[in-house]
């Protein structure tokens, strides 16, 4: 298969949500035919460049992704198959990429915080990031507020992703960045925070950096921050 048609074909499949042959896809009958597994194996096969894979095969597709997101024509579960697509993806093509000297953009430490076990809209942000050539220390879920600081100090990552799905929860998050400035570290740090209590104005208030309403827009700001 020709490159251009492989990497369209990984496009096509991370759109309908296709891991492996096995998934049905999001219009079905796709079911048997390769998955983005079986392709991008086939592109790394074929020596394509696998940053080419990323930006071509991947990224392209998650911008489409997001944009059938923004109009309702996907929801959260359709998205989730998509971001688990390039999940794996980024799996097979993370030794490639560091054999072939694609620098990290840094590291992104992300988090949900203390007492809140909701995940979702946080893993498919770690896998987006991961797309972009970021560093991903994903703590989890329901993550003590001195564990990320910690976290934070001992990676000196430049990046930290905070989510929170409930109110009583979203709190978490001014103790978080108090305990950055506490410890020295706020000023070295971009504070993003998100999930659906969260808005610009609390970010604001509690002094981070920035509101993300999906992992659409983290990574938009990501690249108008690098130019």
């Amino acid at each position: 298969m020709e490159t251009k048609e492989l990497l369209e074909k990984i496009g096509f499949n991370v759109i309908q949500g296709r891991v492996n042959a096995e998934d049905e896809g999001f219009d079905e009958g796709f079911e048997g035919q390769p998955g983005v597994v079986e392709l991008v194996k086939e592109a790394i096969a074929d020596e394509v460049d696998p940053k080419v894979i990323v930006v071509e095969g991947l990224t392209k597709a998650m911008e489409v992704v997001g944009e059938k997101f923004e109009s309702q024509e996907y929801l959260i579960p359709d998205m989730l198959a998509s971001a688990e697509c390039v999940g794996a993806a980024m799996d097979l093509l993370s030794p490639h990429l560091i054999k072939s000297g694609v620098e990290s953009k840094g590291k992104f430490v992300i988090a949900t915080v203390a007492g809140d076990l909701h995940d979702i809209g946080k893993n498919i942000v770690a896998i987006m990031l991961k797309g972009q050539g970021y560093e991903v220390i994903d703590l989890g879920n329901d993550v003590a507020t001195q564990s990320i600081v910690d976290e934070m100090k001992k990676n000196e990552a430049p990046f930290l992703g905070l989510s929170a799905l409930l109110t009583t929860t979203m709190r978490e998050m001014e103790g978080v960045i108090k305990r950055l400035q506490e410890e020295g570290v706020r000023d070295s740090v971009k504070v993003f925070i998100g999930g659906a209590p969260t808005s610009q104005e609390y970010a604001e208030k509690i002094g981070a950096d920035a509101h993300c309403r999906d992992a659409f827009q983290l990574i938009d700001m990501l690249k108008a921050s690098a130019q």
